[in-house]
């Protein structure tokens, strides 16, 4: 158990400190008093107190984290601003979150996602540079008898050039892209004899396991790949390559996640593979006895889905936030406290009922329900 638990911790702790950083940055930036710089909720563990009177602190539940702001209940578009102010002297009117004009305000709540896509891009960039990105051309050394890819015309020595429009750079792509995958036919686009071809191919979705041990309903379409010429093509990049790779991958990862929770909507995506904290928990365990490096990759793909899902526009969430902020430039003025309260309320019951379904996967892979 402690296998699991530790790596998650480590992995919780880094992601969730990186977020609220970025909050705390940009506050600070703009003169913004912060009291609470808390890891976690509930009860706290231990914390300090700094100079500027912010305390910081680790608290029993850690499935999160806050940036408290002074005086300020809430980061929601405030229209009650002037009985705030009445509450407050003249130099700690200015320490307020809601004093502080529009843009500032957007820039604070924005400072969350954007540190973790920082943070992801940073991984990227040190994993790149310093151990080495794969380019090995992928090759089809055998197309298997009946199966989708031979169906679709796929033949054996066909180099893989894009999957669904995106480049395949390395070997390691092709499943990546398979399995990434949400339309009922992918499209391949090979070199044949210096000539490329575009192919749809059908894939069938097949009960499995993954490299973890971990089921999954896993998109096969009957080929088997190899180095071209057996050459294995491992790179050290550039700072300036690494940088431009890591964007790429980060913009991937995201509209990726983002085609997969549409499919979802549509209900044409596979629901069953949406997880929460029981199975990062249980993923980051086994994957951290593979060594730092696919741990670290691990958090960088984590601290991605952190930041993306809070730019949702649903109230509790920063997207929310940010949206009630476009309204308000939009009208010139916030929106009532009760309409707002109100949206809030929606956005609690969304946020409830994933954290229920996801969990309610998490207990169905562990084998808790049929």
């Amino acid at each position: 158990m402690l296998n699991f638990i530790i790596p998650f911790m480590v992995l919780i702790l880094v992601v969730v400190f990186i977020h609220e950083y970025g909050h705390y940055y940009f506050a600070r930036r703009y003169g913004v008093g912060v009291t609470d710089f808390s890891i976690g909720f509930g009860r706290e563990i231990f914390g300090w107190n700094d100079k500027s009177g912010t305390r910081w602190k680790i608290c029993w539940i850690p499935l999160g984290g806050y940036v408290k702001f002074f005086g300020d209940r809430n980061v929601f578009s405030q229209a009650d601003q002037d009985e705030l102010l009445k509450k407050y002297k003249k130099e700690d009117q200015e320490k307020l979150f809601v004093t502080k004009p529009l843009y500032q305000r957007a820039w604070i709540v924005f400072g969350g996602p954007l540190a973790n896509f920082i943070l992801a891009i940073i991984i990227f960039i040190f994993i790149y540079m310093f151990i080495g990105k794969d380019f090995t051309t992928a090759i089809v050394d055998e197309v298997q008898k009946d199966s989708p890819a031979e169906m679709a015309g796929m033949m054996k020595n066909d180099i893989i050039v894009e999957i669904d429009g995106t480049n395949v750079e390395s070997i390691l792509d092709v499943s990546k892209l398979i399995g990434m995958s949400t339309s009922e036919y992918i499209d391949f686009k090979v070199s044949r004899y210096d000539q490329e071809i575009l192919l749809k191919v059908k894939p069938n979705l097949v009960a499995s396991v993954d490299n973890l041990g971990n089921k999954i309903n896993k998109r096969m379409v009957g080929i088997r790949l190899s180095p071209y010429n057996n050459e294995i093509k491992h790179v050290k990049l550039g700072p300036a390559q690494a940088f431009m790779h890591s964007l790429s991958e980060v913009y991937f990862v995201a509209s990726s996640s983002l085609k997969y929770l549409g499919s979802m909507i549509t209900g044409s995506g596979d629901a069953s593979q949406l997880g929460g904290p029981i199975r990062i928990a249980k993923i980051s365990g086994q994957v951290a006895e593979f060594g730092i490096i696919p741990f670290i990759s691990m958090m960088a793909y984590i601290s991605i889905s952190l930041g993306l899902i809070n730019l949702f526009p649903i109230p509790l969430l920063d997207g929310g936030h940010l949206m009630f902020y476009a309204v308000e430039k939009i009208l010139g003025r916030p929106l009532s406290q009760k309409t707002q309260e109100g949206f809030f309320r929606i956005g609690m019951f969304l946020l409830l009922s994933l954290m229920f379904f996801a969990t309610f996967n998490d207990l169905k892979d562990l084998g808790l329900f049929q």
